[in-house]
């Protein structure tokens, strides 16, 4: 059951006082608030002792979001019922996506499919802090990866990791896409390229060669990384292209492997937006040289004499 019900004993919102002629009569009051509570408690073991009968190796399990008082932790106790309280709100939220079943704001009207299943709920101390565990759910929307390390740099690095791969995932799926990686789709475009260069006449073919030439720095940089010589690996790459394979970098052996047989992708995104940022920094380039060109020439002297001089 996850819920967001009181089980105390609250303080008014206002500032109040009680007067009393006697002591019967704020024994009255104690026991009017412990009754509302009682009733509260008594919904949930009617609810409990239906879909858990005994015998049934089944067990009953509260996670509020509110407080709990020791006299109702007794109670539930008493009948076999796990209560947490005071849990956190991003944690109800995640709770209800992964055990399924409703948030509950009251506990009128509640029946069994407002409740979630777990196969089992334990609590685990970590250094100095503990936390309690839900697994084996039946369909999970959500989940928590707890992350353990000797120091918060290292805490910090695997989260950066199992963020990148989460995002990796994402985009597959939304794109429906993805790009032979190892190097193989920058070797393939320079081919490419290489072959329209051969339609183009005058200045432009410079452009063409060193677009060219820049995609090759991917597969020449991998080579490096893996201690392979970058020219000789990217020779190999190339021939392979001219015979019509697809090749990309084994880092292992330097030798050209086929990514798509090895399992070895790129994000269809990341290319896209690559190929994109490529000629918006470089016309930006180009413009800020312009400017300082024309900086130059105005203040070389030069030029003709200002109105007044």
């Amino acid at each position: 059951m996850i819920c967001n019900v009181s089980l105390e004993w609250e303080r008014s919102e206002v500032s109040s006082g009680f007067y009393y002629s006697d002591a019967d009569q704020r024994q009255k009051l104690v026991d009017a608030e412990r009754a509302f509570t009682d009733d509260k408690l008594g919904q949930i073991l009617a609810l409990k002792r239906k879909v858990c009968p005994e015998g049934s190796g089944k067990n009953f399990v509260i996670l509020n979001q509110k407080g709990i008082d020791p006299l109702a932790l007794d109670a539930l106790a008493r009948d076999g019922i796990l209560a947490l309280r005071r849990a956190k709100r991003r944690n109800m939220e995640r709770l209800t996506l992964a055990c399924g079943g409703e948030a509950l704001n009251s506990f009128d009207d509640m029946t069994e499919e407002c409740l979630g299943h777990a196969g089992l709920v334990y609590e685990q101390t970590l250094g100095d802090e503990k936390y309690t565990f839900v697994e084996e759910v039946s369909n999970p929307f959500s989940c928590t990866v707890l992350i353990r390390g000797p120091h918060d740099y290292i805490i910090n690095q695997i989260k950066e990791c199992v963020r990148d791969g989460l995002r990796a995932v994402k985009n597959v799926l939304e794109d429906e896409a993805v790009v032979a990686g190892a190097g193989a789709f920058e070797v393939a475009c320079a081919a490419d390229l290489k072959s329209y260069m051969r339609e183009v006449q005058g200045r432009q073919k410079l452009g063409i060669q060193a677009f060219a030439d820049a995609l090759l720095v991917i597969p020449k940089t991998l080579a490096d990384n893996a201690g392979h010589d970058p020219t000789d690996v990217v020779i190999a790459l190339e021939e392979q292209v001219q015979e019509g394979n697809v090749a990309g970098v084994d880092l292992a052996t330097g030798e050209p492997m086929d990514p798509i047989a090895n399992g070895v992708y790129d994000l269809f995104t990341v290319k896209r937006q690559s190929l994109h940022l490529t000629s918006v920094i470089a016309s930006q380039f180009l413009l800020t040289d312009e400017i300082l060109k024309a900086g130059r020439k105005m203040g070389g002297g030069n030029g003709a004499p200002m109105p007044g001089q």
